[in-house]
C-alpha cells in the first residue's frame, strides 16, 4: 500500500510543475518532509530545489525567481509559527502582482484545535493578501489513484489563479495540504529501530489501529505543459496592442485628432518597454522611474523630478500614467495639480490600489490613450531633451569635485553630526554609488537589484537613460527589479538571490546598510548551495540615511530632539559588514573612493559577493539640496 502522505504530496508538486513551477525554495522542517523527499527524486529535471533556513528569507527567494522569471516559483514551509514567517513576501507579492507559491505543510483535522505540538489554524492565515487559498485534506480511506485525483480537484482554484490569461490578476496563493504519518519513505526492517517524531506522533491523537502503509510513493510527473502560462502584466498587454495596431504612427495615421497638448508619460514600477515604445511613437517626453523598465533612449529625461517645478514642469497639461509610480514626493504632487488631466493605461485591472480610490481616469484600449495624449506641441520634446541633458549634467559637475568637504554644504546652527568635515577621499556619496553601478550594469549587461529607501532614488537621480561609455561601443538597457509593491526592505538580498538563481544571469544589487543587515541571513546558504552570480553593492552610511531626507532629518538638527532622532531613526548599527560576511564564507571587498568602486564593478558578477562602500549621512539633506538647487540654476540659464 502506498504511502498516504508521499503520494499526496507528489500529487501536488506534480500539478504545480504542470503548471510552470520550476523552482522550489524548502526550509528545514518535519511535517513538510513529504515534500522533501517527492522533489529530491526528480531535482535538476522537472523543477529545481534549493534550502533555505529561515522560512521569512525562502519566501523572499521564490518572490525574487518568480518576479525575474515570471513564472510561478514555490516555498515550502513544516506547520506552525513557519507558516507566519512567509507574510512579508505574501504582502509584497499580493501588491506587486508576483506569481508566488505559499505551500505550507498542515496537521491533519483530527490533529487541529487539540493542543497538538506545531498546530494553529493555518488556512486562510494569509486573508486577502492571496489570489486563491485550497486546504488539501485526504480521505485516509482512498485508494491511490483516489488520492491523485482528489488532490488534483483540491488544486483547480489554485491552478485557475495561476492560469492567468490577462483577465485576471497575477498574485501569491495559498496550498495547505494536511499530512499524515508516516512522513518518510519506509525503511528496511533491519533499518527501522525505534522512531520519534520529535514534534508529535499522529497516532498519539488519532484514532487506534489506523492502517499505516508500507510502501514508498514514487512520483512520475505527468508531462509538462508547454504552455502553462506566464503571467501576464498589464503592461504587456498595453505592448500588445501597440504592436498590433498596424495602422498606429507618429502622426496617429487611423484616429482622428483629438487637439494638441502638453502631454508626458509617467512611467512607475513594472510599466515595461511599451512606456518606452509609446513615448518615442508620440513623439512625448519620459519619465521613467529606475523600475520601470523604460527608462532608455532619447525620449527618457533622467532627472525628470528636480524639473517639474521648472517653468517647463509647470507647463505640464497632461500625465499619462503606466505602472506603479512609487518614489517621489514631486511626482505625487504633479498626479495632484488641479489643472493637471491624468488617466491610467491599465488594459487591466491592478492589484496595487483599490477602484475609484485614485484620481486617473482608467483607459484600457490604445484609441482612448491616443484620445487623452493628443499630439504634443512641435518644441515641446525638444524642450525636455535639451533641459534634462543640461540638468543631467549639472548633477554630474556638482557630485564630481574632487577633495571636497561635506561641512561647506551645511549652513551654520546645524547639529553638529551634520557638520562633521568627512573628505570626500574618504567616502563616496550614494547618488555617485547608484551612478556608477548603473553604468556598470550597462556595461556589462547585467540585471540590477535595487533596494527601498535611498538606493533607489539615488537611481533614479542619477541614472543615465542615455549611452554608457563601454568596451567598442556596448550599450545594455538595464532591467531594474525592485520589492516596490509595499516598497519594504525586508528580503532584498534573498529576492535579488531568488532572481539570479532561476535566471541564471550575473546580476547586481545596490542597497543600503540597514536594509542589508535586516537580510543578512539570506547569505546562510548563498556559498554551500548552488551559488548564483550576484555581486551585492551595500551602501555602508551606518544607519537609516532616509530619515535624515524627510521631516525627522530637520528635527534632528534642533539641540531638544538630535539624540531622540539618531537613536528611533539613524539606529547606527553597532556590527561590521565585512566582518559578518566573512563569517558567512562571503567574498567582501571595502571601498572607500570612486577609483576602488571601479575596479570592484569592472567585471561581470561571478559567485557570490559583496562590496561595502564608505558612506555617511552626515550633509545628505544638504547634498541634495545643493543638488536642486545646482539644476534649477542649469534650467533658469537654459535659452
Amino acid at each position: 500500500m502506498t504511502i498516504e502522505s508521499l503520494l499526496t504530496a507528489s500529487a501536488v508538486l506534480d500539478r504545480l510543475v504542470n503548471a510552470g513551477a520550476r523552482e522550489v525554495f524548502f526550509c528545514p522542517g518535519s511535517r513538510s518532509a513529504p515534500f522533501v523527499y517527492a522533489a529530491a527524486a526528480v531535482d535538476g529535471t522537472d523543477l529545481r530545489t534549493h534550502v533555505r533556513l529561515d522560512e521569512r528569507s525562502a519566501a523572499f527567494h521564490a518572490l525574487g525567481a518568480a518576479k525575474a522569471t515570471g513564472r510561478p516559483a514555490v516555498v515550502v514551509t513544516t506547520s506552525g509559527t513557519a507558516v507566519g514567517n512567509l507574510m512579508p513576501a505574501a504582502m509584497e507579492a499580493d501588491h506587486a502582482e508576483v506569481p508566488l507559491i505559499l505551500l505550507t505543510a498542515d496537521r491533519p483535522p483530527e490533529l487541529r484545535g487539540t493542543g497538538a505540538n506545531q498546530t494553529t489554524r493555518q488556512d486562510g492565515i494569509f486573508g486577502s493578501h492571496v489570489r486563491a487559498v485550497v486546504d488539501v485534506v485526504i480521505d485516509p480511506a482512498l485508494d491511490p489513484h483516489q488520492i491523485t485525483a482528489q488532490v488534483h480537484r483540491a488544486m483547480e482554484p489554485v491552478l485557475a489563479a495561476l492560469n492567468d490569461d490577462g483577465a485576471r490578476v497575477p498574485g501569491p496563493v495559498h496550498i495547505n495540504v494536511a499530512l499524515r504519518e508516516p512522513l518518510q519513505p519506509a525503511l528496511d526492517d533491519a533499518q527501522a529501530g525505534d522512531t520519534q517524531d520529535s514534534d508529535m506522533q499522529d497516532s498519539d491523537m488519532q484514532a487506534a489501529g489506523r492502517n499505516q502503509a508500507t510502501t514508498t510513493a514514487v512520483w512520475a510527473p505527468v508531462p509538462v505543459n508547454p504552455s502553462a502560462a506566464v503571467p501576464v502584466a498589464a503592461t504587456d498587454l498595453a505592448q500588445t496592442q501597440l504592436s498590433q495596431n498596424r495602422q498606429f504612427s507618429q502622426n496617429g495615421e487611423g484616429h482622428r485628432d483629438p487637439g494638441t497638448y502638453r502631454t508626458v508619460i509617467l512611467a512607475g514600477d513594472g510599466a515595461g518597454e511599451a512606456a518606452r515604445h509609446l513615448a518615442e511613437t508620440l513623439g512625448l517626453p519620459l519619465m521613467a522611474e529606475p523600475s520601470s523598465n523604460a527608462r532608455c533612449g532619447t525620449h527618457a529625461i533622467g532627472p525628470y523630478r528636480l524639473l517639474l517645478d521648472t517653468p517647463l514642469g509647470v507647463q505640464i497639461e497632461r500625465v499619462l500614467l503606466m505602472g506603479r509610480p512609487t518614489l517621489s514626493r514631486p511626482v505625487g504632487a504633479l498626479l495632484a495639480r488641479p489643472h493637471v488631466q491624468t488617466a491610467a493605461w491599465q488594459p487591466r485591472a491592478v492589484a496595487w490600489y483599490d477602484e475609484g480610490r485614485r484620481r486617473e481616469t482608467v483607459v484600457r484600449t490604445l484609441s482612448e490613450v491616443l484620445d487623452f495624449t493628443g499630439r504634443p506641441p512641435q518644441d515641446w520634446l525638444d524642450a525636455w531633451q535639451r533641459l534634462g541633458a543640461v540638468a543631467q549634467t549639472a548633477i554630474n559637475q556638482e557630485l564630481d569635485p574632487h577633495l571636497q568637504e561635506h561641512e561647506h554644504a551645511v549652513p551654520a546652527g546645524a547639529a553638529a553630526s551634520a557638520r562633521e568635515v568627512i573628505p570626500v577621499s574618504n567616502v563616496i556619496p550614494g547618488p555617485v554609488v547608484a551612478r556608477e553601478v548603473w553604468a556598470a550594469c550597462r556595461r556589462d549587461g547585467s540585471p540590477l537589484v535595487a533596494g527601498s529607501s535611498n538606493p533607489i532614488r539615488d537611481l533614479d537621480l542619477c541614472a543615465d537613460p542615455g549611452p554608457a561609455p563601454g568596451r567598442a561601443g556596448q550599450d545594455h538597457q538595464v532591467t531594474v527589479m525592485a520589492n516596490r509593491g509595499l516598497a519594504g526592505i525586508d528580503g532584498t538580498v534573498a529576492t535579488a538571490a531568488g532572481a539570479a538563481l532561476a535566471t541564471g544571469q550575473p546580476m547586481r544589487a545596490l542597497m543600503g546598510d540597514v536594509t542589508f543587515l535586516h537580510d543578512a541571513g539570506s547569505l546562510t546558504h548563498l556559498v554551500h548551495e548552488t551559488q548564483p552570480d550576484l555581486q551585492i553593492v551595500v551602501l555602508d552610511d551606518r544607519g537609516g540615511g532616509i530619515f535624515n531626507t524627510l521631516e525627522h532629518g530637520s528635527l534632528g538638527e534642533q539641540a531638544q530632539w538630535a539624540h531622540t532622532v539618531e537613536r528611533f531613526f539613524g539606529t547606527e548599527p553597532a556590527v561590521q559588514i565585512p566582518t559578518l560576511c566573512a563569517a558567512y564564507g562571503v567574498p567582501v571587498q571595502a571601498v572607500t573612493t570612486v577609483e576602488d568602486l571601479h575596479r570592484a564593478l569592472e567585471q561581470p558578477p561571478a559567485g557570490v559577493s559583496v562590496v561595502v562602500v564608505a558612506a555617511s549621512r552626515a550633509g545628505l539633506r544638504f547634498t541634495n539640496a545643493r543638488i536642486k538647487q545646482a539644476v534649477t540654476r542649469a534650467a533658469a540659464d537654459l535659452p
